[in-house]
């Protein structure tokens, strides 16, 4: 298929042959051992993504932005000021 985008050359190797081999299990549905490689790759990018640095930052910040919306209205206003108020100078 023409296309413009760069393409990539992978050998399948031993290792290869088993990991599409599980994806053959994972999903049946898909004949095309290209496509196979090609969910492989994001499902291993998406994994990837939790382990460097920017990745965890980045998913920890979305579940503390989704976590205060979800809690937001818990405690009354100025409950917070009423706590500081009783700690001692």
């Amino acid at each position: 298929m023409p296309t413009a985008r760069p393409r990539v050359l992978v050998t399948e190797t031993d290792e290869l042959a088993a990991a599409l081999a599980t994806a053959e299990r994972a999903w049946p549905e898909e004949k095309s051992r290209a496509r196979l490689l090609t969910r492989l790759a994001l499902l291993g990018s998406e994994t990837l993504a939790d382990h460097v640095p920017e990745g965890r930052t980045a998913r920890r910040l979305t579940v503390l932005t989704e976590s205060g919306y979800r809690y937001r209205g818990l405690f009354p206003k100025g409950y917070r000021e009423s706590l500081r108020s009783e700690w001692p100078e």
